[in-house]
């Protein structure tokens, strides 16, 4: 008899519980969060790849709800001031954090 509603009820309260494991927090992305920034990191990482004025591969990736950080080693400023230049450029890119180094 009050079976359609016991089920509603129930359904209810696991599609809320379903909700709510994939929503983000301050320290935590949600799942699309962490599939864009997959994609922002992918494309920093190519633009910095491509250009043929940067003669690195020790500069890292990585992104958090859309903020970059730029860490490694590089050899010169201008190195870190193009490398910065091009994850600005990325679309989807919220700010970028520098934490490249001279060698």
């Amino acid at each position: 008899m009050n079976r359609p509603k016991i089920f509603s009820a129930f359904l209810s309260i696991i599609l809320l519980t379903i909700f709510l494991g994939c929503a983000a927090t301050q320290k935590q992305e949600g799942t699309g969060e962490y599939v864009d920034d997959t994609v922002i990191t992918a494309k920093v990482k190519s633009a910095i790849m491509g250009d043929n004025s940067l003669k690195v591969t020790e500069i890292n990736v990585e992104t958090f709800k859309g903020v970059v950080q730029l860490s490694g080693f590089v050899s010169s400023q201008s190195d870190i001031n193009k490398a910065t230049e091009l994850a600005r450029g990325i679309n989807g890119v919220k700010s970028v954090k520098n934490d490249m180094r001279l060698k």
